[in-house]
């Protein structure tokens, strides 16, 4: 037997070797194997073909072992990903190696822990009065705000009290001790079937009932819809009872989300709804839970799939039904590593498996708008929110004619209008989120002597003042230094510009010292249980305002927010990114949909400086129509996608060998072009230093991907050993311009 082999290594090309007689029964497309590789290494490898002859002239090795008892790939997967490595120009075996749970590539392939089946939680009968006697349990906050929640929530999996209460698990056994908690476990039930659903499916509306009926008529065949629907329109509803359907059938289902910190709420709902036939696949995990959770998966013990842009990979068995929740979201762009789409990979697994894709958001991208536009998508709307609860008013605070005016200082860039209406809201008892997409205290540290900024020394950006800490930070190689208030280059005074989170922090409490106020951004946050927890505090009303990052817009469900304050709206439109105006307008329309979701009305406060730019003019008017027609239109006249198709090749290095490479690309580039591939550069990237490496970029754009191919078959060539041994990453749709 002959196999080809794709090594998990950053080499080019697949290898073929012979199975011995004694190996070849346990050998199967997708299986993983050991090779000999190279004059003495050892690598791990993937079965990707068979070969019906051997290479001419090569003297072929042998398969030294089989590493799992069955193969960890299916059929199915091994050409998802052949494709995939071939579109997105990744040498073979790195994306097989990526879509591997971590840690499963350095051992052999195990059984994993084995799992007792779905364990809930839920309020005995003297709970109700213990929670109300205020001595009960005035020594245990933890076990009384546990106990609430319950009370709140009714019967739910104890998973969804472990993102509410990350360190909660002591707290539910005391209360099982007190007989105010019961511990219930129901085992794993025969495949194919479905536990007993412990949160009943809400009566759809018309709009999300004419939606089920478009997915059901698809199903079995591949169809990808593009769901649209304002913000809290009940699209994950949509996906419930879709997904219910599959499983009623005996089908699987697959759901991509953007963020870990969505995982843990919508992972409630799911296991509230199906039970243990949920796992899930995120980095929050362990490497030991996410191999149990893909074993399940591999074995059909689970076939419903949860997970983040790596899930896109996930073994889910009879897969019927793909969603893409958020679609338009960035994060669904790999950066770091093989550069694929989870989203534009779930369009090609769907069409595969013979399985029905929907793409949902309230903003949807303008890739997925055209195709639907263009007929290869079909388009359903939920054009209202649940119970016919309005969208929220927003206000625009022009801040240049604050200035104008004669408002010089604004603490915290809170505008008195801002500022007014977060008293408002507080002495109503309700709730604030405030976003702004800058970490920090102030984003530039300047000497008002020479002029001098406070900048990294190992990349071209400057350092970011973070108060609390009393450190210079550079947010892309992590780079500290003291913050010292007196220039080091002449002695001058040092003084700090520009507005981050932690500013806005300090400012709110000092406005409003009888706020309790928290703060969410990569700073106070670094793991999902850090992000779970901050969310659950703000869920169960223990905080009035919350501010933060864009982890603060995504898909949250507060019916306390009445409130939301956008600190800057002009943050990313300065950006040299052809995309920048775009995703400026979904930012600001997912944050502001997290405003009036319960019964009380919202509120929507934006402060700009550009408050007659299209992007926050029409998202203040929740206009995405317009929106999207006058983008589509300057993307049309200018060529840039969704109308033509590009191809990045980034280059980094050393000053002059990244120079030298990037001017050896464009030379090997010329002769390719061929009329058809416009090529931007060799020039230096946006930000052209990180990490001590020079960055170059070139860009190539052309009305489809074979020109492209053609233009990387030329690079290849230099790519292999590039002048100035600089590091040459080729990617295809690129989704970064920095």
């Amino acid at each position: 037997m002959l196999v080809e082999v794709a090594v998990a290594a950053a080499v080019r090309g697949r290898f073929t070797y012979r199975v011995p007689s004694a190996l070849a029964p346990g050998v199967s497309l997708g299986q993983r194997v050991a090779v000999p590789f190279g004059k003495s290494r050892r690598a791990t490898g993937y079965v990707v073909g068979f070969p019906a002859s051997a290479p001419d002239g090569i003297e072929l090795r042998d398969v030294v072992e089989v590493l799992d008892p069955f193969p960890p790939f299916t059929p199915e997967l091994v050409e998802l990903l052949r494709w995939a490595e071939e579109y997105y120009l990744v040498p073979p075996g790195e994306l097989l190696r990526a879509a591997l749970p971590p840690g499963l590539n350095a051992r052999r392939g195990e059984a994993g822990p084995a799992r007792r089946g779905v364990e809930y939680a839920a309020p005995a009968e003297a709970a109700a009065g213990a929670a109300a006697d205020p001595k009960a349990l005035a020594r245990a906050p933890a076990q009384r705000a546990v106990l609430e929640y319950l009370l709140a929530r009714g019967r739910i999996p104890v998973e969804e009290l472990r993102a509410a209460f990350p360190k909660g698990r002591p707290a539910v056994a005391a209360l099982a001790r007190r007989g105010l908690v019961r511990l219930e476990t129901e085992t794993p039930v025969a495949r194919g079937a479905l536990l007993p659903a412990s949160a009943a499916a809400p009566v759809l509306t018309p709009a999300q009932a004419a939606a089920l009926v478009e997915l059901d008529a698809a199903a079995g065949t591949f169809q990808p819809f593009l769901l649209h629907g304002v913000t809290g329109s009940g699209k994950t509803e949509v996906y419930l009872q879709a997904i219910a359907r599959a499983r009623g059938a005996g089908k699987g289902a697959l759901v991509l989300v953007p963020e870990i910190a969505l995982t843990p709420q919508l992972a409630g709902r799911f296991r509230a709804r199906f039970g243990d036939d949920v796992a899930l696949m995120h980095s929050g995990l362990s490497d030991a839970e996410r191999h149990a959770e893909w074993l399940r998966l591999r074995r059909g013990d689970a076939r419903i799939c949860v997970g983040v842009r790596s899930a896109i990979f996930a073994p889910v068995q009879d897969l019927a039904i793909i969603v893409v929740d958020e679609e338009h979201d960035p994060s669904f762009k790999q950066e770091d590593g093989p550069p694929y789409h989870a989203r534009d990979l779930a369009v090609v697994r769907a069409k595969r498996e013979d399985a029905v894709l929907v793409l949902g958001s309230a903003t949807p991208s303008l890739e997925t708008l055209e195709n639907a536009r263009a007929g290869r998508y079909r388009k359903l709307e939920l054009p209202a929110r649940v119970d016919d609860r309005p969208l929220p008013e927003v206000e625009l605070v022009d801040l240049g004619r604050l200035r104008r005016g004669g408002v010089a200082k604004l603490p915290g860039l809170l505008a008195p209008q801002l500022s007014e209406a977060i008293a408002r809201t507080l002495e109503a008892s309700q709730q604030v989120i405030l976003f702004l997409n800058r970490r920090g205290y102030e984003t530039l540290v300047v000497c008002e002597v020479c002029g001098a900024e406070a900048q990294c020394t190992e990349c071209a950006v400057s350092l970011t003042h973070h108060a609390r800490r009393g450190i210079l930070l550079c947010h892309y190689c992590g780079r500290t230094e003291r913050m010292d208030a007196r220039c080091p280059a002449c002695g001058g005074v040092r003084y700090g510009v520009g507005v981050g989170t932690e500013q806005v922090e300090a400012a709110v409490r000092e406005l409003f010292p009888a706020a309790r106020v928290a703060r969410l951004d990569r700073d106070v946050v670094t793991s999902a249980d850090d992000t779970a927890a901050v969310l659950a505090r703000f869920a169960r009303r223990e905080l009035d305002v919350l501010v933060g990052t864009q982890m603060v817009t995504k898909g949250h469900d507060f019916p306390g927010v009445t409130l939301v304050g956008v600190v800057l709206a002009d943050t990313a439109l300065a950006l040299p990114d052809f995309r920048a105006a775009e995703r400026t307008f979904q930012l600001l329309t997912q944050v502001a949909g997290r405003a009036g979701r319960g019964a009380e009305g919202g509120r929507v406060v934006v402060q700009t400086f550009n408050p007659r730019t299209p992007a926050i003019a029409l998202a203040a008017r929740h206009d995405y129509a317009a929106f999207a027609a006058g983008e589509l239109d300057r993307r049309r006249t200018v060529g840039y996608p969704p109308f033509t198709r590009m191809m990045a090749a980034r280059v980094e290095g050393s000053e002059d060998g990244a120079r030298r490479s990037a001017e050896a690309l464009a030379h090997a580039a010329r002769p390719a072009l061929g009329g058809e591939v416009a090529m931007l550069g060799p020039a230096p990237a946006a930000i052209e230093r990180i990490r001590g490496r020079h960055r170059w970029h070139l860009l190539f754009r052309a009305d489809g991907p074979k020109a492209l191919f053609r233009v990387h078959a030329a690079l290849a060539r230099v790519a292999v050993r590039p002048p100035g041994g600089a590091a040459i990453r080729f990617d295809m749709d690129p989704y970064s311009m920095m």
